[in-house]
């Protein structure tokens, strides 16, 4: 009879299981998960790590399944089985305790014996060395489950099926890359849009809907499959594209001149207007209160503001340069205070007064000690990234220049932080909690993970060539994702 399980047993010997076979395992109770490790991200993505076959590797399971004397042992699988059963989990995650440290990867055995030393891991591993850098994916993944960032950030799926996903497009690739945000891991890869710029998700989580350059279409996306179901021509090469708060319309920026705002019935999945405006549009955005969509257009250097609901352009407002990213505040009532525009060839952002279209404030981000300023590729934005907490508190403005994020305090535009987020940082997005900010990498290829309250990178996700625009939804997924 093997020995009962105690958790006091497991901490003081330093091993967490006493190896006696198959049935000692079906007999012992499922221990309660340690605080701070999620079992069912451990579950779902960490276990499926100690299975994948490497070049040149056994796979972890092959050792630690086994007969070899090692100190981390895992439940042997059943023949013919590729996961183990969620009791079995339980067993393997308290199994592998001792070998972490909850929300420090570095000072966690689990990730430093199998990792390159030369990258900050263990002189040796038994095993071998399954990663040559923390940049891994499997390595990030295991990094963002031990910082406990899955406790916070969304997980999939929820009670209605849908699931939380960060959808960062690839400007000199095709398609998009999914992130889960419970895990900071790429789950699928959407093929097939070639020279993708905006993305935008149907309230359903069913659609993806992508603008695509080289064919001038809007393409439709099925959430689960990650395919394009048909792909809508548009009048002319786009560039963003938004949803209203019903999904029942697109509005897509018609950035060849004269420019336009293609208006997509998405039920009947067609362009059924153009809305003449002032210049061509390079983003557009609907209004937090549904009620207005706000177009900008770079050569015109002009604003203009759409009322949803006769698809009429109600105002227009000029500015001294070409209007690049916007964000909006709102009134206590949700009606829209401001527009917060980064604008062309300017280091920082400008308030506009959304009813009475008059510049209120202009913040110019200030050099870096030490840091030495970009100037190649900018593409007349040296800054190219907006995003306001869900609170109102907080506004985050990215650098090109210096590769950081500003962030400022609202309404009063004090700067409260910064952190470096990669070359070439564009576009800004988070989990709708707002508590971790994915910023696009462009020069590095990556999305930067930042917890917002402490301004940590606490995660590095390769993605794909050149990544700008990207969104978060909720979206209906497949077991695989």
């Amino acid at each position: 009879m093997a020995q009962a399980w105690s958790w006091s047993t497991a901490w003081r010997t330093g091993v967490c299981v006493l190896w006696a076979g198959s049935v000692a395992w079906a007999q012992s109770p499922p221990p309660a998960p340690p605080p701070g490790l999620d079992p069912v991200v451990f579950h779902r993505t960490i276990e499926p790590i100690f299975l994948a076959r490497r070049d040149g590797l056994q796979t972890c399971g092959t050792c630690h399944m086994g007969k070899v004397g090692t100190r981390f042992r895992l439940v042997p699988l059943p023949d013919g089985a590729t996961a183990w059963s969620e009791a079995d989990s339980a067993k393997n995650l308290a199994a592998l305790t001792p070998l972490l440290t909850p929300g420090d990867p570095l000072a966690s055995r689990l990730l430093t014996h199998p990792l390159d030393r030369g990258a900050g891991g263990d002189p040796f591993h038994g095993g071998g060395k399954h990663w040559t850098s923390q940049t891994d994916p499997e390595w990030q993944a295991l990094a963002s489950w031990v910082r406990g960032a899955a406790a916070t950030a969304a997980r999939a799926p929820s009670a209605d099926g849908l699931a939380v996903r960060v959808i960062q497009t690839n400007a000199a690739g095709e398609g998009a890359h999914l992130i889960d945000p419970a895990t900071n891991t790429v789950v699928g890869v959407l093929r097939g849009v070639d020279i993708p710029h905006g993305v935008v998700a149907s309230p359903d989580g069913a659609r993806l809907y992508i603008t695509n350059e080289r064919h001038t279409t809007l393409d439709v996306i099925d959430a689960a499959t990650l395919r394009v179901t048909s792909s809508i021509k548009l009048s002319g090469r786009p560039n963003n594209v938004t949803i209203t708060k019903d999904g029942r319309k697109l509005y897509v920026g018609i950035a060849q001149a004269p420019g336009a705002l293609d208006v997509i019935d998405t039920v009947a999945l067609t362009n059924v207007k153009s809305i003449p405006v002032k210049g061509a549009i390079h983003n557009v955005y609907v209004t937090p209160d549904g009620r207005y969509a706000v177009a900008g257009s770079i050569p015109q250097r002009a604003i203009s503001v759409v009322d949803t609901s006769t698809d009429a352009v109600v105002k227009t407002i000029d500015e001294s340069a070409g209007i690049r990213p916007m964000a909006f505040t709102t009134n206590r009532d949700g009606s829209t205070k401001d527009i917060i525009t980064q604008l062309s060839d300017f280091h920082g952002f400008a308030v506009v007064d959304f009813a009475t279209g008059k510049e209120t404030a202009r913040v110019e981000h200030p050099a870096i000690p030490g840091e030495h300023p970009h100037t190649d590729g900018l593409q007349g934005a040296p800054a190219h990234g907006l995003w306001v907490s869900p609170d109102g508190t907080r506004l985050w403005s990215t650098s090109k220049v210096y590769g950081y994020a500003y962030v400022h305090s609202l309404p009063d535009l004090k700067e409260v932080g910064r952190v470096y987020v990669g070359q070439h940082p564009e576009w800004v997005t988070a989990t709708p909690d707002g508590a971790f900010v994915y910023i696009a990498a462009a020069g590095d290829n990556q999305v930067f993970v930042v917890e917002a309250a402490t301004l940590k990178v606490v995660a590095r996700i390769p993605v794909g060539q050149v990544p700008k625009r990207n969104a978060t939804a909720r979206l209906r997924v497949s077991a695989k994702q």
